[in-house]
């Protein structure tokens, strides 16, 4: 999966390259809220545009059905993109997105030219990978690029079937550099090598745990999936999340990572209160056990040191998923002590996209991570060990 071709390793002067980014943008009022997705492309679209492309691009944006297409034009990342590059970025602005209109602004370009198609997801056949508008995307194009990291684990039109009718397929700069960062901190990390695993629930992140126990020499646990570890070794858990059903998956999980030799950390004390809400008053147990009629919502002071300590001791670290309920500050700072941990740590430190990410722009340490993932599905489902099939249908090196 890691070794394949990139813009740099043909020749696209003059070329019509299409090239799937990811603008799948945060909007309000037709303006863009976060812009981060758009400057990820950046370093892709400009060096076709100084190679001399013809730079088509595509993206989906949002999931827009027949009654509010209007909602998901990509009409204001056009608009924006042009301020960017400071060059016009035509947007032939079609329902069917490859259609007449398109197809003439293609003819007409001159090299270093860019365009935007309409989102790809006006299209129905684009999630369900659909033959027509495959063939329509590789019509108007001689190389594809895909360098959209984030949807690269869905085999839709824009992502794998347009690979099929194209000769040349190859990735962007941002899958290169996801492809570089994770790749080798799972094939090859330079040890000892810990990850952090939070977020609400067990069964998100079976095939992830069950993956990273082959691989790793310490595995942090936090977030509402503790509760479940804790109540399968017997603690009480109050009226904190748990799911009945992986209990036994959560035993196998421990003797496998005794017998691997895997530390597996789990939290020794907490912060409850008595319900889910950011104005609930917060309550610091003494220890692992949570009393009757509080639920857990964050790691506790004791649990969150030895964390950061063994996070401090690690070479190489991937952390997917929060502490605790990040979002009500009374319960973030679980959350905060292990990205302070890692922003000063001189670890290889890897964010695997989702709430993490979020969680650690909002807090400010974003530029002290060596990589902030820019796909949440699509990093999870890479720390799972399965192949993407956006990058399996690139050309290999």
């Amino acid at each position: 999966m890691f070794n394949k071709k990139t813009i740099e390793d043909i020749e696209v002067k003059g070329k019509r390259v299409l090239v799937r980014v990811d603008f799948n943008v945060p909007l309000k009022e037709n303006v863009i809220t976060d812009e981060n997705r758009i400057m990820g492309a950046l370093p892709t679209i400009n060096y076709l545009i100084e190679k001399g492309a013809k730079v088509i691009l595509c993206s989906h944006l949002g999931k827009p059905k027949a009654d509010n297409l209007e909602k998901y034009t990509l009409a204001p990342v056009a608009k924006r993109l042009s301020e960017i590059l400071g060059k016009e970025v035509v947007f032939p602005a079609e329902l069917e997105v490859v259609g007449e209109k398109t197809r003439a602004a293609v003819a007409a370009m001159n090299e270093g030219d860019v365009i935007l198609l309409e989102n790809t997801r006006y299209r129905a056949e684009e999630t369900k990978n659909g033959e027509a508008f495959s063939k329509d995307l590789a019509s108007i194009a001689d190389i594809f690029v895909n360098d959209a990291f984030g949807s690269a684990h869905r085999a839709h039109s824009s992502t794998v079937g347009v690979a099929d009718y194209l000769d040349t397929a190859v990735c962007g700069y941002l899958i290169q550099k996801e492809l570089k960062f994770l790749g080798e901190a799972v094939e090859t990390p330079e040890r000892p090598f810990c990850a952090i695993l939070g977020g609400a629930k067990v069964s998100d992140k079976i095939k992830v745990i069950e993956n990273l126990l082959t691989k790793v020499d310490s595995l942090i646990i936090g977030g509402g999936m503790a509760y479940t570890f804790l109540k399968a070794q017997g603690h009480e858990i109050g009226k904190s999340l748990v799911e009945e059903d992986k209990l036994e998956y959560a035993l196998q999980m421990l003797e496998s990572a005794k017998a691997k030799g895997v530390e597996l950390l789990l939290p020794v004390d907490h912060l409850v209160a008595a319900e889910f809400s950011a104005d609930a008053e917060a309550i610091s147990t003494e220890g692992v056990e949570i009393p009757e009629g509080t639920m857990g919502l964050d790691i506790g002071a004791k649990t969150a040191a030895k964390y950061a300590e063994v996070a401090s001791n690690a070479k190489t670290i991937i952390w997917n998923g929060p502490m605790g309920v990040f979002e009500f500050e009374k319960f973030a700072g679980g959350t905060i002590a292990v990205a302070k941990a890692l922003a000063d740590s001189n670890a290889t430190t890897i964010i695997g996209g989702g709430d993490s990410a979020a969680a650690v722009n909002i807090l400010g340490f974003g530029d002290k991570m060596t990589h902030i993932s820019t796909g949440g599905g699509a990093s999870l489902e890479f720390l799972e060990g399965i192949a993407l099939p956006g990058i399996e249908a690139l050309n290999d090196k």
